[in-house]
Parts: structure tokens; sequence; C-alpha cells
């Protein structure tokens, strides 16, 4: 940790990821739409002042305020634009020598009543160089003129934000005749003069004139490509100017994905009273612990003074009471919600911006492709979506998606459309796992819904609190949260029809089948209801919950997305409990899942719809074409995985333990990539060891599956102690944690209020 200013990184250093990607030194640029821009720029007045480079970087900055703009102004003159619905004005002043005539523009706006620019973007040499056929009398007198200019850019920079912009590198090779004279020896030593005249003065060390040197490291490796030379390619010219907004518009507009110089968020309120809670939990299991071990001490065994024999102890292990046990929950997380907030809150780690390439993709899925197929055991019982096999089929396609979201392969619309299918094979396993549960349990207490809300929700809370983001930040927690809620309303209202129920009357079948239409109906009625739907969730609390940037639209556009799959799991698991309960499958150790030949028509027709909806995914045109089809046909390639999976009774047989491990903490992997193994909540990269990028991902990625096996053990502790089987201690639990979220209901509007 160097401790610099992002800024500074942001204007002096960087590299290319591919051709025209720029990654700055330590922090994430964010690319601004025009919208943005103008947001930033709403009432400002910006000038550059240099030569016909500086008119490049001048277009290339105002087509990011309106992209319809061409490059029609006179060549050596003034060039003026106004956006007048954002009353934004940007002027280019022709001076293409550092002399008497900048001078007085620059000075025009230190004196009187002349309403000075908010950003000035300066910069000019080559035009010295070549007037004066790069003699030193030039580049002595360039000295003496920055040297008079320094002080006025100094005196605009307390109110006003200055920008020196240094000299690109040119390619002599292919320089017109009248420009052979511009070296780049030449440009270096005018860069070289400027820097030391700009930074000598110590006057205001607050106002300070920004020197923009990160063009020269950009225009080192395009400068090739130059129609001229002298004048950098269009895209090398577009980097400086989104380098340019970000400077200044990152600490105005605070895009998620724009780290560089943006400050550490303050505390807030909630986060306060978050770190008080722990440092007490920390503090109090330390007391406790101590006070137990002294205890443990005293009552074990001594040596009899007598008879020389050793007695036996009281007590042969320290006792755990349920308050120690909450406490050292609290206090390991408390722990780890402090390296949470440190990765991804303050300016502590660098982050980096994603880049993707077909190689930093497929090369890791096929490495822990063949080290899952490597760790294989033998199942201990052969059902059909048996637990070993769940566990093996969340847990890879868990780690496909964290690759996916670390090599930013959401840009590659075929990757982007079999991770689509494998969210909804998330959700497909929901909606076959609970119902199954309570069709074959029968099981609608309260104890079990409070177990499962706990699990899928507690480490989400906390987050929230933690790392100040709403819940629906974390999308995919509130979407099985509601689907679990969906599925229980549907069978637990009356009539409530079981397996054992049905079992004694075939019409019960009929009646849940029922249950299934309405829900169905419902579904389908709500996906083409966008209003319907947001009106139901815009009403207080569950817009609390579901709002994000103030609206429910995020909400509305997840679930729609994947709004049958669900549906489409219970009805497996019916028909598949069904066929099971009338022995019509066989799940034997090694036999076939049907009679060998309906087995290998159905395997067949798995394979052909399993390839079908690849090539269809990887022939798709754009996402939203995709999208539209999506919630309707993912559900074949799930079914063609089930099926190829579980018919051969082989390889119902065999599981990946490797896979099964990280299966079962899947949930605990999906939510923390977001702060710890991700930065910019998913946006960027998170940076522990800087200039050894596979180093980097080898550690942050093993202290991050630590802490999410972690939370998952400690999720699981405080399961046991918060929802208790008892009713009469559950209620009183329940009271207490509506009592939480009244009082974090208070501090958030607190926080609201303060905030506007």
């Amino acid at each position: 940790f160097k401790g610099g200013d992002t800024c500074e990184y942001l204007l002096s250093s960087g590299r290319f990821l591919g051709e025209k990607v720029w990654q700055p030194h330590s922090c994430m640029m964010h690319k601004y739409k025009n919208s943005e821009a103008k947001n930033c720029l709403i009432d400002k007045h910006v000038v550059f002042i240099g030569d016909s480079r500086i008119r490049q970087l001048f277009y290339s900055f105002i087509k990011i305020i309106n992209p319809q703009v061409k490059e029609e102004g006179i060549k050596h003159g003034n060039i003026p634009f106004e956006d007048k619905s954002a009353s934004i004005k940007v002027d280019f002043l022709w001076y293409p020598e550092v002399n008497g005539s900048m001078k007085q523009r620059i000075k025009s706006w230190t004196e009187g009543s002349v309403a000075k620019p908010h950003i000035i973007v300066v910069g000019a040499a080559t035009w010295s160089i070549k007037i004066h056929n790069g003699s030193n009398e030039a580049l002595a007198q360039y000295k003496t003129n920055i040297t008079s200019i320094a002080p006025l850019l100094e005196k605009l920079a307390i109110s006003s934000d200055v920008y020196w912009v240094l000299q690109d590198p040119v390619y002599e090779d292919m320089l017109s005749e009248s420009r052979k004279m511009i070296t780049n020896e030449k440009i270096d030593a005018y860069n070289e003069a400027a820097v030391r005249i700009l930074n000598s003065s110590s006057r205001n060390s607050k106002a300070k004139v920004k020197v923009f040197s990160v063009s020269k490291l950009i225009a080192q490796e395009t400068i090739m490509k130059s129609a001229d030379g002298l004048h950098l390619p269009e895209s090398s010219r577009d980097t400086n100017a989104m380098i340019l907004m970000n400077v200044y518009c990152n600490k105005i507009m605070k895009p998620i994905d724009g780290s560089c110089c943006q400050p550490q968020p303050p505390l807030t309120l909630i986060q306060k009273i978050a770190f008080c809670f722990f440092t007490l939990s920390i503090i109090g299991y330390l007391i406790i612990s101590l006070i137990h071990r002294n205890n443990y001490r005293k009552n074990k065994s001594c040596t009899d003074l007598e008879s020389g024999e050793e007695k036996k102890p009281a007590i042969s292990t320290p006792s755990v009471s349920t308050l120690e046990m909450l406490l050292q929950c609290f206090c390991k997380l408390g722990l780890i919600m402090t390296y949470f907030y440190l990765c991804d809150r303050a300016n502590l780690f660098m982050k980096e911006n994603k880049f993707y390439t077909h190689s930093s993709f497929f090369i890791p899925i096929v490495y822990i492709l063949v080290l899952g197929v490597f760790y294989t055991e033998n199942t201990k019982e052969t059902k059909v979506l048996n637990r070993e096999q769940t566990d093996e089929w969340k847990g890879w396609m868990q780690l496909v998606i964290l690759i996916y979201h670390i090599s930013g392969a959401s840009t590659f619309l075929p990757v982007y459309m079999h991770i689509r299918v494998l969210v909804a094979a998330y959700l497909f396993q929901t909606g076959y796992g609970h119902f199954s549960y309570f069709w074959i349990k029968g099981d609608f207490g309260v104890y079990r819904v409070c177990q499962v809300l706990f699990r899928l929700n507690f480490l989400v809370v906390v987050l929230c609190i933690v790392m100040d983001r709403p819940y629906q930040f974390y999308y995919f927690v509130p979407l099985v949260t509601v689907w679990f809620m969906i599925i229980y309303a549907t069978l637990a209202v009356w009539p409530q029809i079981v397996q054992k129920k049905a079992n004694g009357n075939c019409l019960w079948h009929f009646g849940l089948l029922l249950k299934l239409i309405c829900l169905l109906t419902c579904i389908y009625f709500l996906s083409y209801s966008q209003g319907a739907f947001e009106k139901i969730f815009s009403f207080w609390p569950l817009s609390k919950c579901f709002e994000l940037n103030g609206n429910v639209y995020e909400w509305w556009f997840r679930w729609q997305l994947d709004r049958y799959v669900v549906f489409h799991g219970m009805l497996f698991a019916f028909i598949y409990l069904a066929l099971q309960k009338r022995q019509m499958i066989s799940e034997g150790k090694g036999d076939p899942l049907f009679s060998n030949r309906v087995s290998h028509v159905l395997l067949f027709i798995s394979i052909v719809s399993f390839l079908t909806y690849s090539i269809w995914a990887s022939s798709c045109k754009n996402k939203t074409e995709c999208n539209e089809l999506h919630p309707s046909v993912s559900v074949v390639q799930i079914l063609a995985f089930i099926l190829i999976r579980n018919i051969p009774g082989y390889v119902r047989s065999v599981y990946s333990s490797f896979f099964a491990w990280f299966g079962k903490i899947s949930l605990e992997l999906f939510i923390c990539q977001y702060h710890i193994w991700l930065a910019a909540d998913t946006k960027g990269i998170l940076v522990l060891i800087p200039g050894y990028p596979m180093f980097n991902v080898l550690v942050s990625t093993f202290i991050f599956v630590c802490v999410a096996h972690e939370i998952s053990q400690i999720t699981n502790d405080l399961a046991q102690i918060v929802v208790p089987k008892d009713n009469s201690t559950l209620l009183k639990r329940l009271l207490c944690l509506a009592g939480f979220f009244s009082g974090l209901h208070f501090f958030s509007a607190m926080q609201d209020q303060s905030r506007h």
C-alpha cells in the first residue's frame, strides 16, 4: 500500500489490456455515456487551449457529450461547442505556441470579474519545434514562457481544475518533410522542462496544476497506427478524453465501476453501529473464553498429597455455553466483515477492470473439469438427483459462474446464454427440492420456514448493513427467497395436499395439478403485466426490500428472466415422485433408469436436445432477443442434462466429491464474490498482489473460498441458536427479529434524511 492518490495514477500510469482497453494503475475507469457526462458537466464551462493535438482531444471530449458531433471546425482557429439542454459550454482556443498571446488569454481569467472556466486543458510544443527548426533557443524561450505562465495556472487551479497535457511521442518514419525536425528527443526535452517548472512552485500545495502525462504512455503503444506520424489514432484520443472525464466526474457521479479519483465513502450510522456491535462481540467473547479457561484449569486433576495418586477432574472438557458460541460466531463474523470492508469500501487494495479473452474463460473451465473428474467417488444412494448429485451440480455450476464473472465473459453472447441456463438450473433445483420436501414430509411448520429463510438471508442482511447496499443488490437471494415463499404458499394453503394423503385417493393428484395450473396462470399474468407486478412490490415494506435506484424495475427484470423454471422444477418433482411411487423407474445401483430400449431413445433425444439448445444459444443475435425466449426454452437443456446424468446406471452411481464440496457452500461463494474476489460490487477484480495477475488470483481465491466456507459454518451454528425448535421460544426470537428490523428501518430512514 503506497497511499498514493488514484487520480495521480490515472493521469500518469497504466497499461493496455488487449489492443483498446486502457487499465489505469491500481484503479478502475468508468466508460461514461452521454447522459452521464451531461449530468456531470451541467452548467460547466470547459476550455481546451493549444495546438492540433489538443483540438483532437477537444473533439473526443465533446463526442462523449454528443456522439453526433462532426469534426468540421476551422483547423487553425477557435471552435465553440454548446449543449443547451444541460447548459454546457466547451471551447477550443487555438494557441499552438506557449507565448505571450497564450499568457494574456490565461491572465484574463485571473483578473477582474471574468467568469473562470471550471476545467482548463492546456498543452503545446510541436509548433515551437517546427517553426524554429528544433533550435535550442526555442527550447530556452519555451522554458521562459512556461515559467511566466505557471503562477497564473496555479492561481486558476485554486478554483478550477487545470491540466497540462504533455506532448505525445511521434512516429518519425511517417512524418512529412516539413515535420522531420519534430523528433522524440526534442519532445522529451520540452516535456521535461514543463514538468520541472510546473511542479517546482510550492506557493500553494493544494492548488496544483495536474500534469496529464498518461497520454504519452498511450501514444507509445498506438502512434504506429497514426495517419501522419504526429496525430494519435481516434481510439487513443478517445481513451485520453475518457480519462479526463473520469478525473473530473468520478468524484461527482460516483460510478460503481469507476474507482479512480473516488474518495472513500464516509461510514454511515448503521455501519458505525455494526462496528460497535462486532467490537463488543469480540471483547465479550475474549472475556468469556478467559473466564471459562480459568474455571477449567481450577477443575483440572491435581495430585493427592497423601497418596500421590492423580484424582480425576470433575470436568473433563470445557463446556461451551450458548452465549459463548453466539459470541464466537459474531467474533469471527466481525473479523470477516472487516476484511470485506477493507477489500471493497476502503481505498486500501487496488482494483482493476475485467478484460475478456477466450483463453481466460475456457482454460480454467477445462482445468476445473479435469479436477472434478479426478475426484470421483461412489454415491451413498442411487436415486435421481440424490443429495451428492445435487451438491455436485451446484458445485460445478458455481465454479463456472465464478470464472464467468472474473473473466468478464458476459460480453461473449454464447457464454452469457449458457450461464443464464446455469442460473435457471439453480432455481429449478429450488422448485424441485422444496416441493419434494413439502410433498413427502408434509411439514408446513414455522420452524422449517424460519430455518430456510435464515440460512438464505443471514449473510446478505449482514452485508447490506456492513457494505451499505440495498437487499435487492444481491438479487439472487431475494429471488430464491420469494420463490421459496411462493412454493410454500402454493402447497400450504387449503387444501394441503401431500403424498401421504394423495396415496389414499388419486383425485388428490388432480387437486395438486390444479394448484400448479393456478400458480402458472399467476406467473403468466405477472410476467406480461409489468405495471401490476411493480405495484405489488412498490407497497411498503416490500418496496424497502425490492427497490434498487428508487424503483423495482431491476427486480421485475430478474424475476421475469427465469419466471417459469421454478414451476418446471416443481412439476418435474411431482412427475418423478409419482413414477417412483408406482415403481415405473429402476434406481438400483448400476441399473438404467428405464428399460434398455426406452433408456437409449431418451438418452439420444436428451443429447440432441442439449446440443440443439447450445447451437441456438451460440447463434443468438443479441441479448434482448435471447432473453425473451430464455424463460420458455431454458428447461430443455436442464431436463436434457438431468436425463443424461441419471439414465445410465453407472453415471448415476458416482459423483465428484470435489464439485460437491463447493456445492455445499455455493450460496456463500455466490454472495462473497461481490466484494472479496471481484471488486467494486462485481464490476472489477480485487488486486491483493499488484504486478502478478496469476499469483494474485491464486491468493485472493484461496482467501475467498476459506471465508465462504467459514461463513457457511457460522450460518449453520447461528441457525441452531436463533431458530430453535420450541415454538414458544421461536415466537420470542421472531419478535426480537421484528424489533431488529424495525430499528434497522428507523436508522435507515435517518440516514436517508441526512443524505438528502
